[in-house]
Order: C-alpha cells, then structure tokens, then sequence
C-alpha cells in the first residue's frame, strides 16, 4: 500500500478528513481566476529550479577554481621553503675554509685537480651548484607528484600530464563501488537502509549528474519515507526524492528505474493529500508504470505495481468513483482481472518474486469466487519468508 497512491484505497481506508470534499460549483469566472493562479505559481516554481541548477553549476565550478588556487599556492609554499634551507652561495670568498667547504660538498664528483688554484676552485663551485640545482629539480618533482595525487583524490580535476580517461576510470570505478554498497544496503534491515540513504546523500555534490546514482539516491528517500512515522518528515522525503527525479527524466527519459521510483513517490506524496490530488497522483503512477514496462518488459516489480493499481482501481469506493467522474473526463478503469493477470505475470517471470503478490492472487481468486484457488495461493504465500511490514 506504500507504493500506491492513497487515492486509490477503499473508502473504508480513507480517513474521516478525507471524507470532506470542497464543492466543485464555482463561477466560470472564479474558475478562469484560480487556473491564472496556478498557471503563475507554475511558471514561477519552472523558473527557480533553473535558478537553482545554474547555482548548482556555479558551485560547483567554484569548487574547482579554488582547489586550483589552493594548489597553486601550495607549490609556491614549498618553492619557498625549500630556497630558505638551500642558499646557494655564488660568491667567491678568498679564505681557505670557504673553499675546502665547497670541495667537500663536491666530494662526490669527479675532480682531478689537486691543487687550490683559482681554475680548481671555480671547478669546485659550479660542480657544487649543479649538485644543488639537481637536488632542487628532484624536490620539484615530488612536490609535483604530491599536488597531483591530491588533485587525483580531488575528483574535480584532470591532471594536466595525464590522460583524462584515467581520470575518468577511476571515478567509474568509485561510482561503481558507490552502486553496489548502495544496492546491498538497501536489501538490508532499517539501520542498513538509514546508512544506504545517508551514504548516497554525502556522495551527490560528486555524482549528482549520473543516472544510476539519481535514481538509487530517489529510491533511498522511498526508504526513508516507509522507516519514518512522522507526517512531516515522510512528505519531506517523498519530496525530495521526486525532485531529484523530475530532473533526471529531463536527460533520461529512457530510464526504467526512473519512471518506476518517480511513480512510486508520487503516491507517497499524496498520502494525505485530498481525494481529488489522490487519483490525479493515480493517473501519473499509471502512466510512469506503463513507460517503465515498455522499456524494461521483463522486470517483475513493474507489473506487480501495475497489479497494484488495478486491483486499487477495481476496489475504487463509491465516493472517490463520484469524485472521479466530476472531475474527469476519461475516469481510469480496471477489473480485478486485470489485476490477476499482472500478478500472475509477476510469477511467471519470477516464481516467489513477492510474498504479497501471492497474497493478492489469492484475494483475486477470492473476489472471483474462486475460493479453492485462493487457499492455494495463500497457502503459496505461507511459504515465503515475510522481511517487510507489509
């Protein structure tokens, strides 16, 4: 029932609240105003997710310039530094000791010049600038490679002699890792579900544009919806998990899971919502689920969803069906035959997929009047473990 918009429950599931429908007689005037209304508000709410996806942008591109600046200042620090504990001394001095000091710094290069003449100790000096010069250079280069590494972990930047497909290898490979701890949280108990959810949210400034990251981080909100009792917090969620996904079908509108978990968060956003919202939330639960299944044919949780909604629609009460008629020109239709076939075409492409999806063909069986087929089925029922609420 989580999955399904609230809508489409019998009346006997309707809370007392519900049961006040606002009388549709309005003028044709006050009619005329109300849809200016909304029609502004639309626009309005149109224009400042733009506004927020060019901040987003901005952020982000803000992000990267600062890292640069960072790291440009990080190299002049250690340039700096490494001058003040490395003087090189140019400067020819008369004394003995000065020159003995530089022949022992050069001790290790070759020098066949025995004596302490003017041509052995310039000799001397710029043999010991080139071994400091090259002691220079190497530090340069391990100061480089630690720039790249922290500009590698970084993630927002390619380093400048690498190629950018290694770059982009290796965020595909976090993503992938990302994905699948994702995944085997969210088959996990509600703590694992809490942790999925939260891990997703900590990872999207980094993978906000990927669609298998959207997707999961939408239907993590779904988690996070049935694991919270709080009204608040439940729309809270179902809201910000659509959103992620009105975004993401603008790019993706080929994607199965995204038309799946947008369906599903629909009805869960308009759980309390009044009877006329309710079945306007059916009609794009529908509609996502019909797109879903035509891209993905052979998943089984779409047409148990779609079983779902038939058998709500068959079931419909007779104030929501006045309701419906009022309000809409084409009402939606199904029979609880309708329902039957989804269900049983869930068994078919994965016997077992769902322990309430038995139970509804036995309900099925049952308003049929097929009682002998329905103790089958819940007796098929009984058979498979029972992990959720429902």
């Amino acid at each position: 029932a989580q999955a399904m918009p609230g809508a489409l429950l019998p009346v006997g599931a309707v809370g007392a609240g519900d049961g006040a429908v606002p009388s549709p007689q309005l003028r044709q005037d006050e009619h005329l105003e109300l849809l200016e209304r909304l029609d502004f508000v639309l626009s309005n709410v149109v224009e400042l997710r733009k506004e927020v996806e060019e901040l987003r942008n901005s952020l982000q591109q803000l992000a990267v310039e600062i890292v640069g600046e960072v790291r440009s200042h990080l190299e002049e620090t250690q340039r700096v530094t490494r001058r003040r504990k490395l003087p090189f001394f140019r400067e020819r001095s008369d004394s003995t000791g000065s020159s003995s000091i530089y022949f022992t710094a050069s001790s290790g290069n070759i020098n066949t010049d025995d004596g302490e003449s003017e041509g052995g100790y310039t000799t001397a000096n710029a043999e010991s600038d080139y071994d400091r010069e090259s002691e220079r250079e190497s530090e340069d280069e391990v100061s480089c490679d630690t720039v790249r590494t922290v500009r590698r972990d970084s993630l927002d930047l390619v380093p400048e002699d690498e190629n950018p497909l290694v770059v982009d290898s290796l965020l595909e490979e976090g993503l992938g890792q990302l994905l699948e701890q994702a995944d085997r949280l969210h088959s996990g108990d509600e703590q694992d579900r809490r942790e999925g959810f939260q891990l997703l949210l900590n990872n999207k400034l980094v993978y906000a544009g990927q669609r298998e990251f959207l997707w999961r981080l939408a239907r993590a909100h779904c988690d996070m919806w049935e694991l919270t009792e709080d009204a608040d917090e439940r729309r809270s969620y179902a809201t910000g998990g659509k959103e992620e996904l009105e975004l993401a079908l603008q790019k993706w509108d080929q994607s199965a899971e995204c038309h799946q978990w947008f369906a599903i968060l629909c009805g869960q956003v308009s759980e309390k919502e009044s009877i006329p919202k309710r079945i306007q939330a059916g009609y794009v639960f529908k509609e996502h689920i019909d797109k879903a299944i035509a891209l993905k044919p052979q998943d089984p949780q779409l047409y148990y969803l779609l079983g779902r909604w038939c058998y709500q629609v068959a079931h419909l009460g007779w104030l929501e069906k006045r309701t419906v008629s009022a309000l809409f020109e084409a009402p939606p239709t199904a029979t609880v035959q309708d329902a039957l076939q989804n269900f049983l075409r869930v068994e078919e492409l994965s016997p077992g997929f769902s322990k309430a999806g038995r139970v509804y063909i036995a309900k099925c069986y049952r308003d049929l009047g097929n009682v002998s087929a329905a103790v089958l089925w819940m007796d098929l029922a009984s058979e498979l473990p029972g992990n959720t609420k429902e």
